[in-house]
């Protein structure tokens, strides 16, 4: 084992205990899910993406942020949540994470975006720049990582669904026999960390009909699959209302059932931001521009 391969997994492991403390506020879909995605989406790219991914990380230097450095594309995926120590220069990009709605109302892809300030709108602009070989090589690999961060972001239900709650962050919750996190972070870290983690390893290339069954789609989809989620899963399960009207308490406790039921819905959502990365990011590497976007 090499010291570049034991130092990441330190780093990892140190990441994701400290993660347990810090406020929901501070991270977007944990550490360590944020990674696996490009994990994924690494095995599953064309050769030539893979090329060219890594070509275009030695511009990485040229984006001027020494403090999160990017060297592969698992430090770019995780690239957009180190700025929040930069909010004087950065925090323009900050309401870029996320597009909540209330589960209580109908879903509208346009709504909470005003001048593109959403997750959904970010995801394909930001591919539109990083397709865009005219551009300045410190321009696209920004829009690499923002890109790839993204992707994970919106697949994330909690940064698409909420109830008043700043997409449960205001939610105190009881994870098992762990207190004092809240529901947001809840879904952001353990919850998907225990669901990707151990055998068989969810980073391997995928077959034909397993992407099929869960790739596919564009951002404005992803989000309204998250807000599904939230509203029909998230909510009902742990608060125990279909549809969550009316006032909810601030504090719940998450029992080991409603775990046990949230794993594999967890998983699903990694699995598809890995999968759905590798098809987003095959589409910006392919030489020709891309196809405008559909009209509503």
């Amino acid at each position: 084992m090499g010291y570049r391969t034991l130092r990441n997994g330190w780093l990892t492991a140190i990441a994701a205990l400290g993660a347990l403390f810090l406020p929901a506020q501070a991270q977007a879909w944990g550490f360590y899910a944020h990674t696996v995605t490009a994990d994924i989406a690494m095995e599953n790219v064309r050769p030539e993406t893979r090329e060219k991914i890594a070509r275009l990380l030695r511009a990485s230097p040229m984006l001027g942020t020494p403090d999160c450095a990017i060297e592969t594309l698992q430090d770019a995926a995780v690239w957009p949540d180190c700025l929040r120590g930069a909010y004087w220069r950065w925090g323009y990009t900050f309401s870029w994470h996320y597009q909540t709605e209330p589960v209580t109302e109908e879903y509208d892809a346009r709504k909470n975006c005003s001048g593109l300030n959403c997750v959904s709108a970010q995801v394909e602009r930001n591919q539109r720049i990083l397709a865009d070989e005219s551009l300045p090589d410190n321009v696209r690999v920004e829009a690499l990582a923002f890109l790839v961060h993204f992707i994970g972001d919106i697949h994330m239900p909690l940064h698409s669904g909420d109830l008043d709650d700043r997409g449960g962050n205001d939610r105190e919750t009881t994870y098992g026999i762990v207190p004092g996190l809240n529901l947001h972070w809840v879904w952001d870290g353990p919850l998907a960390e225990r669901a990707i983690s151990g055998d068989p390893p969810v980073a391997r290339r995928y077959t034909a009909q397993e992407r099929a069954e869960l790739a596919g789609g564009t951002s404005a989809d992803w989000g309204r699959e998250s807000w599904e989620i939230a509203r029909e899963f998230i909510y009902p399960e742990t608060f125990g209302c279909d549809p969550c009207e009316g006032d909810l308490p601030d504090q719940v406790e998450m029992s080991q059932a409603i775990i046990d039921r949230s794993l594999p819905i967890a998983r699903r959502r990694v699995l598809q931001a890995g999968l759905r990365m590798a098809d987003y990011l095959d589409a910006a590497f392919e030489p020709g521009p891309l196809p405008e976007p559909a009209s509503d």
